[in-house]
C-alpha cells in the first residue's frame, strides 16, 4: 500500500460519508447486512468499518443480546461512524488493525468487512487473523469491487484525470479500490489462510446522483484520490474536480445521472 493510501483525515471522512456512501456504498451495505443477519450471529466483528455504512444497516438486524465490535484502522473515520450511529449498548467502537486484531481466538460468530480487503497491505495476514478470531464454523463475509471498467463513474473520473495529468495520471481508483477483483486469486488467498467452503458471487447495482458533479466531488475529494491530485498540484484540486464533472456530464447528461457499479460478495467458513 502506498503511504498516500493510508491517510484518511481532514474533510475526507465527512466528504466520504456525504458523497461516497449514498453514491456507491448504501445499496451494498444493505445487502451485506441482509447476508450477515442470515447467519443469526450473536458475536460480530466488523473490520475496516469506515464511516459506518454497514454498521448502521446491520445493527438493527442483530439480536438484542448480540455483541458488535466495530473497528477501523483510522480513528477519524471511526469517530465519524460512532457519531452517526447513536447510542447502542451492543456496539463497542475500537481502533484496530485488521492485520493484528486485539481479540481472543474463537471470539466471534461472524467477521464482516465491506470494501476493506483491497486496502490491506498483507491480505494473507488479515485473512489468517479473521480466521483466528472466528469460532469453528463461523463465517467471514466481505465484499470487494469488481474491475474498474465495470464501475463506470470511477472509470470515467480516472480517464478524465489522465487527460489533466498525462505524464503522471492518478491511478488510485484502479490500483486500490478496484485492484483486487480476480475471483480465483481471492479464493486461493482464503484457502491458503485456512478457510473452506468459499463462495463468491457478483452483484451489479446502479450508482445514482442528482448531477454529474456529485460523483466528481465524491471521487476527487471524498477518497484518497484527492491525495494523489494534490500531490501532483495542490492548486488543481478544484480544476480537476470541475474537469471530471464536465467529462461525466458529456457522457451521462447534465441532470440526474446513473451508471453501473459492480462488486463481489465473498463468504468463507472458518
Amino acid at each position: 500500500m502506498l503511504e498516500a493510501d493510508k491517510v484518511f483525515a481532514g474533510s475526507i471522512p465527512e466528504n466520504y460519508d456525504r458523497h461516497m456512501v449514498p453514491l456507491i456504498f448504501e445499496a451494498y451495505a444493505a445487502e451485506t447486512a441482509r447476508r450477515a443477519a442470515s447467519f443469526s450471529p450473536l458475536a460480530v466483528l466488523e473490520t475496516a468499518a469506515g464511516t459506518g455504512a454497514v454498521t448502521r444497516a446491520l445493527a438493527p438486524k442483530l439480536a438484542p443480546d448480540a455483541s458488535y465490535a466495530v473497528t477501523d484502522l483510522n480513528q477519524p473515520m471511526l469517530d465519524y461512524a460512532a457519531s452517526r450511529q447513536g447510542p447502542d449498548r451492543r456496539i463497542t467502537w475500537r481502533q484496530a488493525d485488521a492485520l493484528n486484531l486485539p481479540f481472543d481466538d474463537a471470539s466471534f460468530d461472524l467477521v464482516c468487512c465491506q470494501f476493506g480487503a483491497m486496502f490491506f497491505p498483507d491480505r494473507a495476514t488479515a485473512y489468517r487473523e479473521a480466521k483466528r478470531v472466528l469460532k469453528p464454523g463461523g463465517h467471514f463475509l466481505f465484499s470487494v469491487w469488481d474491475r474498474i471498467e465495470e464501475n463506470i463513474f470511477a472509470d470515467d473520473v480516472t480517464n478524465a484525470l489522465a487527460t489533466i495529468f498525462p505524464h503522471d495520471p492518478p491511478r488510485f481508483l484502479a490500483r486500490t479500490p478496484h485492484g483486487y477483483h480476480d475471483k480465483d486469486l481471492i479464493r486461493r488467498d482464503l484457502e491458503a489462510a485456512g478457510f473452506s467452503d468459499v463462495t463468491i458471487d457478483t452483484r451489479a447495482e446502479q450508482s445514482r446522483a442528482s448531477s454529474p458533479r456529485v460523483p466528481a466531488v465524491a471521487y476527487c475529494q471524498g477518497t484518497l484520490l484527492r491525495n494523489e491530485i494534490e500531490a501532483r498540484d495542490p492548486a488543481k484540486l478544484e480544476a480537476a474536480t470541475d474537469y471530471a464533472a464536465a467529462a461525466l456530464a458529456e457522457r451521462h447528461g447534465h441532470g440526474e445521472v446513473a451508471a453501473k457499479i459492480q462488486a463481489h460478495f465473498i463468504v468463507a467458513v472458518a
